[in-house]
């Protein structure tokens, strides 16, 4: 497998309104991508196709060597890990963090199948090499939010996926609670067999240095994709969001963008 997923000229049409306008897209294997782009740009729908929950209206997409029509989804999103807040309110709230994380090998909420005292202990141990050794054994209703995110991860991670999908994972988490998270991605990326990175954000300040491809998304358009330091600029960023920005340069290769 050469890459990790592949749009071809991809529209998205609900009713009458088109999401996603003429996507071509291509992650190759060993890349790690930023999506970045305002509310309404058609990033949580372009992430739902991703993970086989919508199908393109027009054109053609292959993720993890599978193609759309042609490959079994169940199947698919077994290989594809997925943090995102929005899963939160599916999950069971009052099972144990432990048994959260397990079921993220099955890619299902809630354990049908039975299971072994073996892979309960690699759940355990997976939460606990990512920090969270104290959560073990509480209720996931119990959870701070930083804590429930470190959680999610730990889940999307239980089936070794070959590509881990981050939907904003910095969303309702304090300054620390920020950073502490974003530190683990860092461990994660630098890891030999980390699966690729796909990191969606409103801000820059979010993108570590290991996402070395850049998307910007508008109004359901591509307007540029390439390497980060070509595109995390003030010019690109400028005519990007169509205003005027400042360019803020941060510790640890990040940049931060504000108006004016």
């Amino acid at each position: 497998m050469h890459k990790i997923l592949e749009f071809q000229d991809v529209s998205v049409t609900r009713g009458q309104r088109e999401i996603l306008h003429h996507i071509s897209w291509t992650v190759a294997v060993k890349q790690n991508w930023a999506i970045l782009g305002l509310n309404g740009a058609g990033k949580t729908t372009l992430l739902k196709m991703i993970h086989g929950d919508l199908w393109p209206t027009t054109g053609q997409l292959e993720v993890l060597g599978g193609q759309f029509g042609h490959v079994n989804i169940p199947e698919l999103k077994t290989r594809i890990g997925w943090v995102s807040t929005a899963l939160q309110d599916q999950l069971h709230a009052w099972e144990s963090v432990d048994q959260i994380v397990l079921s993220g090998k099955f890619a299902t909420i809630g354990i049908y199948q039975e299971t072994t005292a073996a892979e309960m202990a690699q759940a355990r141990q997976l939460l606990t090499d990512l920090g969270g050794a104290k959560l073990l054994g509480k209720p996931y209703a119990v959870l701070s939010q930083g804590e429930r995110q470190l959680v999610l991860i730990a889940r999307a991670l239980m089936a070794h996926p070959a590509l881990l999908i981050l939907d904003e994972p910095c969303n309702g988490l304090d300054l620390f609670a920020r950073e502490e998270l974003l530190t683990r991605v860092r461990q994660i990326a630098q890891q030999p067999d980390s699966p690729a990175l796909l990191l969606v954000s409103h801000y820059t300040e979010e993108i570590l240095p290991d996402f070395d491809h850049v998307l910007l998304l508008r109004k359901g358009q591509v307007i540029r994709a390439g390497q980060r330091a070509d595109l995390l600029t003030q010019s690109v960023l400028s005519d990007f969001y169509q205003h005027q920005i400042q360019l803020q340069d941060l510790a640890g290769e990040r940049v931060a963008v504000y108006p004016g």
